[in-house]
């Protein structure tokens, strides 16, 4: 039997990195660090949908 862990911490973090990549979009200033924070968004993603 599967022990199912909680991926509310996983959901806001995929959330504030989220934000924090649509605010460096928009900001021409940081916009070429926007690589930067994209293995935030899809990790945080993928442990949100707990497959990893």
């Amino acid at each position: 039997m599967e022990n199912k862990t909680s991926t509310g911490k996983y959901w806001i973090l995929f959330l504030l990195s989220l934000v924090l990549i649509i605010i460096m979009l928009i900001s021409p200033d940081v916009r070429p660090y926007f690589w930067l924070a994209l293995p935030l968004v899809c990790t945080f993603f993928v442990k949100a949908l707990d497959v990893i």
